[in-house]
C-alpha cells in the first residue's frame, strides 16, 4: 500500500490531495474564478499540504513518495509546485513522482468510451497547451499550438471528441463541428493524480530529485 502526496499547481488551481493504494483519501484546493482568479500557491501550498496530512491523520514520515504536476503550464505555478516536491523529498527520502498535467486533466471526463479527450490549457492569445487521449491513452504528444478553424479535425471527423480545460472557451468560437463537446473553465486538479501516482510508483518510475526540472513546453510565462 502507497501513500502519495499529489501537488498540483500548474495552473491557478493550487490542489493537494492524498492518495493510500491510488484512491484520494484527502484533498483540498483553491480554485478561483472570474475577477478573484489569481496564484495564492506561495501562500497556501503548504499549509494545504498539512491540512490533508493531519486530515487523514497520517504522519509525514508515513508518506511513501510525492507527486507533482510536471506541467506544461504556468512557470509561476509549476515552479513553486516542483519546489515544495523536491523540499520533501529531500526532507524525507522518498522518491518522486511526475505527473503529466494534461494527462491528469483528461481524466476528469469520465464514462466516454469510443471517444477522444483533448485537455485544452490556456497559454496566451490563441494558444494552448495540447495533447489528445483516447480512454487513458496518449495518442498524440503535448504540444504548444495557435487554435484556427481547422484544429484538431482529424480527430473530430473520425468521431466524438470532448474538449476540456480553461482554453476551451478559445476554441468553441472556432468550431461548429457535431462531434464537438465542450467543458469549459475545468483546471487540473490533484484529485486526479492519485490512480496515476500509483501505477508509478509500483513500476518505481522515479524522477532524479537533484535534476528535475517541470515541463515548460515553451520560453517562460510568468503568472
Amino acid at each position: 500500500m502507497a501513500v502519495i502526496l499529489c501537488i498540483e499547481t500548474a495552473t491557478t488551481n493550487c490542489s493537494v490531495a492524498l492518495s493510500v493504494n491510488g484512491s484520494v483519501v484527502a484533498f483540498k484546493e483553491d480554485n478561483p474564478d472570474g475577477a478573484h482568479k489569481k496564484y495564492s500557491h506561495a501562500e497556501k501550498l503548504h499549509g494545504y499540504i498539512d491540512d490533508v496530512l493531519n486530515s487523514a491523520n497520517i504522519n509525514k514520515n508515513d508518506v511513501d513518495a510525492i507527486a507533482v504536476s510536471k506541467g506544461p503550464g504556468s512557470y509561476t505555478g509549476l515552479r513553486i509546485g516542483v519546489s515544495a516536491a523536491k523540499g520533501l523529498c529531500f526532507s524525507l527520502d522518498i522518491p518522486l513522482l511526475a505527473i503529466s498535467t494534461l494527462q491528469s486533466l483528461s481524466m476528469q471526463v469520465t464514462n466516454q468510451p469510443n471517444t477522444y479527450i483533448i485537455p485544452l490549457l490556456d497559454a496566451r492569445r490563441m494558444e494552448v497547451y495540447s495533447a489528445v487521449f483516447s480512454s487513458e491513452e496518449q495518442i498524440r504528444e503535448t504540444k504548444a499550438e495557435i487554435l484556427t478553424q481547422d484544429s484538431f479535425s482529424a480527430y473530430l471527423n473520425d468521431r466524438k471528441t470532448v474538449f476540456i480545460g480553461d482554453g476551451v472557451t478559445k476554441f468553441k468560437e472556432l468550431c461548429t463541428h457535431s462531434n464537438a463537446e465542450f467543458i469549459e473553465n475545468i483546471l487540473p486538479s490533484a484529485k486526479q493524480m492519485g490512480m496515476i501516482s500509483e501505477k508509478k510508483f509500483k513500476t518505481n518510475d522515479f524522477e532524479d530529485v537533484a535534476y528535475f526540472e517541470p515541463y515548460y513546453l515553451k520560453d517562460f510565462i510568468v503568472g
